[in-house]
């Protein structure tokens, strides 16, 4: 590899007129998008492939392990909607200065089917018409392909899928139509994942949440079921949803070192999920559309930059922490902090879960939820997701100059349960546990400008006296505007 860029995050705290004032900067954020592909040597005995030559030819014709190299100008595939290069074993496909591979709006993927050690480096890959949920590169989910350097962009669909121990480096994910990276695997599977030093900006271009109201289908990174991912140095912007977004049964994340700013909606959706550290990230102007929209209809709820749904620690689930874990973090003007919640009504074999036919981790079976059952333990405690363990200090927290009635919130809450009729949830239950009985607590951060909580549902608003007094005890340690602390 011939190329570098540097990722580090710079997080400063400046002392001013006597009150703190938290300055946040990027210290060289991985600006892939403006300097294009990364440059690559051409490798020793690479098979050339000339613009106007089969890329897919060239590959049937050449053993597993064959190094391709693109050569400069813009290379198509056949006029046929599934025309594809279908790598092998250990090929490598490396472009050229100048190399772009052009779906024409015809094709509907890239590189496809399940080679395993693919690598693809160097490349513009545009123009490319999968559908919805799928991907122009590694379509199929391939086994530890390595991604790197290349710019993927103004395609349908994802930019890519996601495989095993896949590595997406240095990479240019913008303006795809529905993800840049959406990791999903049938059959679930995908461990060890990295995610590193992109820049990933402006997907959803199609705007998926109208198209299918409710299908939670954009933004800029989908996860599903990933045990293991480390998510870091990457710059995650301007995407028409969530930046990232972690739904259903995920497990054993690690967020850092990352710039994730004005996204529409969350910067950080982590769902029905488990096991995550979120450290030395900067989270800015996030979820303002989202918010304001919430707010104009005149719904309550209080939207954050980082959503928590349903998810929290779990020890009996093999990961490098038994918690979420959320600390030493920047966040600046975003509509809201932090938002813990839990559905009283999603639980496994529940009608009101939306991830349908999916139970959590630590259920053996969907029969183990079924009515009557669900009443005994272990099923009472297993049956749900958990929003528990989580921590939540060392943080600075600065809210919207302009910020007052719905924004700068923080909370932890719960609706009411009410259906089906059968569950063992209804009523407070889960709101009592989930504000009071979950070990979920926030201590040692700072916090600027206005700020309200929320606690136990959203009828319950909060001033920061309140927050930090009995029964709620949170915050202790923490300073407001510059007074208090430890």
């Amino acid at each position: 590899m011939t190329w570098a860029r540097t990722t580090a995050l710079t997080l400063s705290v400046i002392l001013t007129a006597g009150s703190f004032t938290a300055i946040a900067t990027a210290a060289e954020a991985p600006a892939v998008c403006a300097s294009g592909p990364a440059h690559f040597t051409k490798p020793d005995n690479a098979v050339v492939v000339d613009p106007g030559e089969h890329l897919s030819v060239k590959t049937s014709e050449n053993p597993p392990g064959t190094t391709f190299w693109l050569s400069s100008g813009t290379h198509t595939l056949a006029d046929d909607p599934y025309s594809q290069v279908i790598p092998k074993d250990g090929n490598a496909y490396v472009g050229a200065p100048g190399a772009v591979l052009d779906g024409r709006d015809v094709n509907r993927a890239a590189f496809t089917q399940l080679a395993k050690d693919v690598v693809i480096r160097g490349l513009t890959i545009r123009g490319f018409a999968a559908p919805q949920d799928q991907g122009v590169v590694n379509h199929d989910s391939g086994e530890h392909w390595v991604i790197e350097g290349n710019v993927i962009e103004e395609n349908r669909g994802a930019a890519m899928m996601a495989g095993p121990r896949q590595e997406v480096l240095g990479n240019c994910l913008r303006n795809n139509g529905q993800y840049g990276i959406n990791a999903y695997r049938s059959g679930n599977g995908i461990t060890g994942l990295v995610i590193e030093g992109n820049e990933i900006a402006g997907n959803n271009t199609e705007d998926w949440e109208k198209k299918q109201p409710g299908c939670g289908c954009s933004g800029g990174v989908k996860f599903w079921a990933v045990d293991g991912a480390d998510i870091r140095g990457n710059w995650v912007h301007h995407n028409h949803g969530a930046g990232l977004w972690a739904d259903t049964n995920n497990n054993d994340f690690v967020i850092e070192d990352n710039l994730i700013e004005d996204n529409e909606a969350e910067a950080l959706f982590y769902e029905i999920s488990y096991n995550l550290i979120v450290r030395s990230n900067i989270f800015r102007r996030n979820t303002l559309k989202m918010g304001s929209e919430f707010a104009a209809r005149g719904n309550n709820f209080p939207v954050a930059a980082v959503y928590l749904s349903e998810s929290g620690g779990e020890p009996r689930l093999l990961a490098r922490t038994d918690m979420i874990e959320i600390y030493e973090n920047v966040f600046e003007d975003n509509w809201g902090g932090l938002t813990l919640w839990e559905n009283a009504d999603r639980f496994c074999n529940s009608p009101a879960n939306t991830s349908t036919g999916t139970c959590t981790r630590v259920v053996r079976s969907p029969s183990d939820c079924s009515e009557g059952a669900i009443t005994q333990q272990p099923a009472y405690d297993d049956c749900r997701w958990k929003t528990q363990r989580v921590n939540i200090h060392d943080n600075t927290f600065r809210s919207a100059p302009d910020c007052s009635g719905l924004c700068g919130r923080m909370a932890v809450l719960s609706n009411f349960g009410t259906y089906p009729a059968w569950s063992p949830y209804r009523g407070s239950v889960v709101s009592d546990s989930v504000t009071f009985g979950q070990d979920n607590e926030w201590f040692s951060n700072t916090y600027l400008g206005h700020w309200s909580f929320v606690a136990h549902d959203a009828s319950r608003s909060l001033d920061v006296a309140a927050w930090q007094a009995a029964p709620y005890k949170q915050d202790p340690c923490s300073s407001f505007n510059g007074v208090g602390g430890c």
